[in-house]
């Protein structure tokens, strides 16, 4: 049967239409949260973990109500998602002395994941505070992650869910729209990378990238429930040249078009050109991208 609505790679059909008409007749009472994590239950559309995809099923039921397919009780709250327009606050208290130093001098380095941590407001304070593209709260499979300094924190790096298109990153791994879909999971996606504005200390982002390369896969296996074999990010070509990334041997595997979701007429860049860099974490990691589960 042909596919009514595709969101996020779930196509749905007109018998499934059928389905979930009948569930929120059945349920006449419930949030559209309970009917998310319904429908969840009855697809077992669920993480590689194990929990439900909830935030991207509600965003499907959505999509099915505004193309008039189902339709939705109100939301209970005035935003649908209201953790993507909150804006974090630094806490009170940060040390703001320059720190200007070799790395040698700066001595031991800690790097901790932060994600539902107490310092997990600090990192999305700083980000937002000192990151040219402020802080956004990540959807999905995302982990969050600070540097420490005799007890200071002197960089924060957020890792999320690859892109799933990405013309110069797919032709640099070679495998096909279905190998893709299915393993786009096993690519993670540096998000945001930020060296604080008083930390001054050569050579310190390339040696934080190198030290995230080795931690990052088993945090991310615990966290998530499976491996990733290969890392990218996108640099900014107009602001920066991405050195850091080069020097942690990080690989520019070419640029964006400058052309995202919001280009529906193909008359020309809508978004800055990105140089996209990536970096293998194991030897074969084309032949185990490329191959059907």
């Amino acid at each position: 049967m042909d596919a009514l609505l595709t969101y996020r790679g779930r196509s749905v059909t007109g018998d499934e239409v059928s389905f979930l008409r009948s569930l929120i007749a059945a349920h006449p009472k419930a949030s559209r949260r309970r009917l998310s994590l319904e429908v969840c239950s009855a697809w077992g559309w669920t993480q590689p973990n194990g929990a439900p995809r909830d935030v991207v099923c509600r965003g499907l039921l959505l999509a099915l109500a505004r193309a008039g397919h189902i339709e939705l009780p109100p939301p209970r709250s005035r935003c649908l998602q209201p953790w993507i327009r909150r804006t974090p606050t630094l806490p009170a208290g940060v040390d703001r002395t320059p720190i200007a130093a070799s790395l040698a001098a700066l001595g031991p380095v800690e790097i901790r994941q932060v994600r539902r941590t107490s310092d997990e407001p600090l990192f999305g304070g700083l980000i937002q505070e000192h990151h040219y593209l402020g802080y956004v709260q990540p959807v999905g499979e995302h982990l969050k992650f600070m540097a420490f300094a005799g007890g200071r924190p002197v960089a924060c790096l957020a890792w999320s869910s690859a892109p799933r298109h990405l013309g110069p990153r797919d032709r640099f791994i070679g495998w096909s729209p279905e190998t893709r879909r299915a393993n786009i999971r096993f690519v993670a996606y540096n998000s945001r990378y930020l060296i604080l504005p008083w930390v001054q200390v050569p050579h310190l982002a390339s040696h934080l990238l190198g030290r995230m390369a080795r931690m990052l896969p088993s945090e991310w296996e615990r966290v998530s429930g499976h491996p990733v074999y290969l890392l990218e990010t996108f640099v900014h070509a107009e602001r920066y040249r991405g050195t850091c990334y080069r020097a942690a041997n990080w690989t520019v595997v070419g640029r964006t078009t400058g052309r995202g979701k919001a280009d529906r007429d193909h008359r020309g860049p809508n978004r800055p050109v990105k140089d996209v860099l990536c970096y293998p974490l194991v030897r074969d990691f084309r032949e185990r991208l490329s191959r059907m589960p």
